[in-house]
């Protein structure tokens, strides 16, 4: 997955806000909250970073094309970045954006989420 693709599977999300912030990252929020981010690779290649369930960060902060995320990780957050991109893995990392989305999404107050028109389960 490139950044353009990544923009484009975020931009598609309900109630999603997009800013360039830290450093050129690509920034995708809902609510005012952030859930994704395109940026931030070691050698200038595409990463995407986005929060995780705790069995899924448990599951992937080891295994082969993903990274505890920096930054984030450090900080005791359940944060990974998906450093393989050749485009093996942009299915799962359409599924771990949504989770994301939606991790971040129930988080927001009843009241935020109503007024966004965002219907979480």
């Amino acid at each position: 997955m490139n950044y353009e693709q990544f923009n484009e599977f975020c931009s598609k999300l309900p109630a999603t806000s997009y800013v360039v912030q830290w450093g050129n990252s690509h920034v995708w929020k809902v609510g005012g909250k952030v859930f994704a981010i395109g940026g931030w690779s070691k050698e200038n290649k595409p990463a995407f970073t986005f929060k995780t369930s705790d069995r899924n960060y448990d599951f992937l902060h080891d295994l082969e094309g993903y990274i505890p995320a920096p930054y984030f990780a450090n900080r005791g957050m359940k944060w990974i970045q998906q450093i393989e991109t050749s485009g093996s893995l942009d299915d799962d990392l359409k599924y771990y954006l949504a989770e994301s989305y939606q991790i971040v999404a129930a988080g927001l107050s009843k009241t935020k989420r109503k007024e966004l028109g965002i219907d979480i389960n």
